[in-house]
């Protein structure tokens, strides 16, 4: 089933140096544009990440230092990325756990914003797991019939998650929508108030902090109770998001 929509949506896939967010850079990225009327586009670039590949990532992706070395880096790129993405919705596999956090923060890191607030984001894994429990590979194998040649590269994983999302709405007329609204809300596990899902909100909408000694406890009661709280994120190794979200929900408090 072809996906229907109101405005632009972009599936993209990121191959990176580690799955730190706060730390791991990206050097691959791939994405296919799809504009309401059909039309797509898409590309594919590498990027110098600026720091050693190390050698268990490349295992897995098959990038090394020697291939991105005269590549662009994201500061060269992130203006052209901007367009692509602006005013879009975006999808991905795994994507609002790590794709979408970790491309924020590659912006955030060359001083340029990503408007996500008008953006719906749809994370195919979390449909698929929602509805099966298994991975890209195997969905790939399960929706589509085919085996998933080229696994790990940026634009064949890219290419297999439109694929997968338009098999899902094919398998499950009953109980997804072809609408990006829909999707975007049935693939959240948690609705996060940052990107890398350090706090959540709760069903009456408070920040509910997400890890740590104080899981589960509203934000603004753990910045009352502990005042150094907030000094010690700021110290992490939390993302740039993050730490941004938290000094602006602890203003907000401040002025309560």
């Amino acid at each position: 089933m072809k996906l229907k929509l109101e405005k632009p949506i972009v599936f993209f896939d990121l191959e990176t140096t580690g799955v730190d967010i706060s730390k791991d850079r990206i050097i691959e990225l791939c994405y296919i544009r799809i504009e309401p009327n059909g039309n797509k586009s898409s590309e594919s670039m590498r990027i110098n990440p600026n720091m050693h590949i190390p050698e268990n990532a490349s295992q897995i992706n098959g990038i090394y230092d020697e291939d991105v070395k005269d590549c662009p880096t994201f500061s060269m790129v992130a203006d052209h990325l901007l367009q692509v993405f602006a005013g879009c919705d975006l999808a991905g596999f795994n994507s609002n756990k790590f794709d979408i956090p970790l491309l924020v923060e590659e912006f955030m890191r060359v001083g340029k914003n990503l408007d996500l607030h008008e953006c719906r984001m749809v994370d195919v894994q979390n449909i698929y797991h929602k509805l099966e429990r298994r991975t890209l590979i195997a969905a790939y194998k399960y929706y589509c019939g085919k085996d998933l040649e080229n696994a790990h590269s940026a634009l064949a994983d890219t290419e297999a998650t439109l694929e997968v999302l338009e098999a899902q709405l094919d398998k499950y007329p009953n109980i997804l929508q072809n609408d990006m609204t829909f999707l975007a809300d049935f693939s959240l596990m948690n609705r996060n108030v940052d990107f890398a899902g350090r706090l959540i909100y709760d069903e009456e909408g408070s920040e509910i902090v997400n890890f740590g000694k104080y899981k589960g406890q509203k934000l603004k009661d753990v910045l009352s109770k502990d005042p150094g709280y907030y000094s010690w994120i700021m110290q992490g190794d939390f993302t740039m998001n993050t730490k941004q979200v938290f000094t602006q929900l602890k203003l907000k408090y401040a002025h309560r």
